[in-house]
């Protein structure tokens, strides 16, 4: 789960006596959204929770209250344009700006595995202070635990965050429309490719760089250009394509994608290629699919354009209400259409 807000299906979901929790089930795909919905929604279920965002909103007498939580377990905990200090600053940063609020405060704990190298350690510490300077966030309180030798692997981190509006906004994953614009910020699947490539499981070498990155500046860019904008979410754990399912469930609709319209880095394509995956479902850790009314579309992807972590922003479909079962739908190459469903197992474990 990426937050304190669970994804959230119809009803829950019966576990079978003796079923065990697998590796499939943090894939961030149906097996996720079965064991979310079977044992955390079950027992947590609230009106906050149940709006199945991934940040919950708090709301005072005098101010909107934006929180968020991630725990981060990624192997390697260093890769190509990153590790795992930056990835969990970044993570809860941007799960925060997902609402539109501004993200101010991160707490951050540490679960550390007895040997694990002390230069280490403040290399994670010093990306996560980067990372925290560049959101312009502040990591105001921790808790720091070390297990034995063999009880862990290396290091594990969860952070939590605060955020607070300066705008009235009303943004969230049940709010998209019809004729609504699908905008990506850039490529997909970098994070995921880049991971397993520092795995050495690719079998050959590749200088795909994770796309690890806060994006909150880059989103309140967009915010100001386009200050409709009905949904924003980042597609990490599932993909694209995982995502943009959670989305149209939430807002009961059918989302209509373009395949020629679809940016992936080639290295990546090729990657994924041989080794049999579709990179609408590979992880991403440094883009926002954003939807936003048509008539500001052309807006909001000028302003992603003008910055650095959205250059290749670009339209890949549209929103269309629906009578029947929400859905995403792919218009092909060949001019056919086919069903892009949610990821169900453990494509790349371990990648976030």
């Amino acid at each position: 789960m990426d937050s304190i807000s669970f994804d959230n299906f119809t009803c829950p979901l019966p576990i079978p006596n003796g079923q065990q929790v697998t590796i499939g089930h943090g894939s961030g795909g149906t097996l996720t959204k079965n064991l979310i919905n079977s044992v955390f929604y079950e027992h947590f279920h609230n009106p906050i929770l149940d709006q199945g965002n991934d940040f919950a909103e708090l709301s005072s007498e005098s101010k909107r209250i934006i929180t968020a939580t991630d725990g981060h377990v990624v192997d390697p905990i260093f890769f190509p344009g990153g590790d795992i200090g930056k990835l969990a600053v970044a993570g809860t940063v941007n799960d925060i700006s997902m609402s539109g609020a501004i993200p101010r405060y991160l707490t951050a704990s540490f679960i550390i595995e007895e040997g694990f190298p002390m230069k280490d350690l403040v290399q994670i510490a010093h990306s996560m202070q980067a990372c925290a300077q560049e959101a312009k966030v502040q990591i105001v309180a921790g808790d720091t635990k070390v297990v034995e030798k063999g009880k862990a692997d290396k290091i594990f981190i969860s952070t939590a965050g605060v955020g607070f509006f300066e705008k009235d906004l009303q943004i969230d994953g049940s709010r998209a429309e019809n004729g609504d614009a699908v905008i990506l910020s850039g490529t997909m699947g970098d994070h995921g490719i880049a991971v397993l490539a520092a795995r050495n499981e690719l079998g050959f070498t590749t200088t795909v760089l994770s796309d690890t990155a806060p994006m909150n500046n880059m989103i309140q860019s967009g915010i100001n250009a386009s200050p409709h904008i009905h949904v924003m979410r980042d597609p990490t754990r599932g993909g694209v394509a995982t995502t943009l399912n959670e989305i149209a469930i939430q807002s009961q609709v059918n989302i209509i994608l373009d395949e020629t319209a679809l940016p992936v880095n080639k290295q990546v394509q090729a990657a994924c290629d041989i080794l049999g995956f579709d990179p609408l479902y590979v992880a991403n850790e440094g883009k926002v699919l954003f939807i936003t009314p048509e008539k500001e579309a052309q807006l909001l992807l000028d302003a992603l354009h003008a910055h650095p972590y959205g250059k290749k922003a670009t339209v890949i479909g549209r929103v269309e209400k629906t009578d029947n079962r929400p859905m995403v739908l792919m218009r092909t190459r060949i001019g056919g259409t086919r069903i892009v469903d949610m990821l169900s197992g453990a494509m790349l474990p371990r990648i976030c």
